[in-house]
């Protein structure tokens, strides 16, 4: 996929790598991305789109409710 920017100057202040990790995180952050989707538009590793997603407070949309749900799954399934 081609992305084309208008030609302007501010834009060009922007390297493009810089450009990548703002849309990645602003992708993830709707929800319209993975975070392993985001780490590869970002060009980076998974771990440091985790760090750089932290370090702005973006949430991974998991809350505590959606926590002791899964850690009811999982207490049925070693009881099993």
């Amino acid at each position: 996929m081609t992305l084309t920017l208008p030609d302007e100057p501010g834009l060009a202040l922007f390297p493009e790598d810089q450009l990548r990790l703002e849309l990645a995180c602003a992708l993830y952050a709707s929800r319209g991305i993975s975070r392993g989707l985001g780490a590869r538009l970002a060009g980076i590793e998974v771990d440091a789109f985790e760090h750089e997603l932290h370090s702005r407070s973006i949430s991974n949309g998991v809350g505590p409710d959606e926590l002791d749900a899964d850690l009811a799954v999982l207490d049925q399934l070693l009881k099993s």
